[in-house]
């Protein structure tokens, strides 16, 4: 279980992340909505421990920044951070040395087999194109195999062959009993990838339904996120 509770962030006068409480549950996937600027990356940030915040970020009943937590959290951002001089396989393997992972090399030959990095074991880091950074951004997200896994706007920079392969394994770790957490502003690309969704605006989490919910409305997921965005709704 995942559990944020009173999450706020402030930058001086501006009110980044506005009092955000939601509860995740095992096995599901949650989509976080929310135009350019809304807070979503920042929200995130703050989960995971990298921003000071007020409120906690809860995983299994460990406070987010604690060794306990972040054995079960992992964090794909919006923008790759690699090592110049370590190539793309030595990046997994200093991963898993972090980790002290000792059975990764299956799991991560079938990730770069997944995401047509194999060819790319060893190119350094500032070689590959900006797609591939992507990719192998990916990879050492999934390499842990986190039981709870944040990922920020993951599908940008994507071919269509990679995104296909990511909704895969996104839907196969929610069928490990994993919690997903994907922020994006693009709902056509995980349209049908989502149990549940968020949709923030200026920093409030101004709804919070299930995939049920909003097809028993007859409205469909664009619908909803137009009337809150763009109107006056709150769901």
């Amino acid at each position: 279980m995942l559990e944020v509770k009173g999450i706020t962030k402030r930058y001086g006068k501006v009110l980044a992340v506005d009092n955000a409480n939601f509860t995740l549950n095992d096995g599901s996937i949650t989509v976080l909505l929310g135009p350019n600027g809304a807070g979503k990356s920042t929200l995130m940030k703050c989960m995971i421990g990298f921003l000071k915040n007020q409120g906690v970020c809860l995983v299994d009943g460990h406070p987010s920044k604690t060794v306990e937590a972040k054995r079960l959290l992992g964090y794909v951002p919006e923008l790759p951070a690699l090592y110049p001089n370590l190539t793309a396989w030595e990046h997994m393997e200093f991963l898993a040395r972090a980790y002290r992972m000792k059975d990764y090399k299956a799991w991560g030959n079938e990730l770069f087999d997944r995401f047509e990095l194999t060819d790319k074991k060893k190119k350094f880091g500032d070689e590959l194109s900006k797609g591939m950074q992507q990719k192998l951004n990916l990879c050492l997200g999934l390499l842990p195999m986190p039981k709870v896994i944040l990922f920020d706007e993951p599908m940008i920079g994507l071919d269509p062959h990679a995104i296909k392969e990511l909704k895969k394994l996104i839907e196969y770790l929610r069928d490990q009993g994993c919690i997903i957490l994907v922020s994006t502003h693009m709902i056509d690309s995980v349209e049908l990838l989502w149990d549940r969704t968020l949709i923030m605006q200026k920093g409030v989490i101004r709804a919070d339904v299930t995939k049920s919910q909003v097809e028993e409305s007859g409205r469909s997921l664009e619908d909803l996120f137009f009337e809150i965005t763009e109107g006056t709704g709150e769901a």
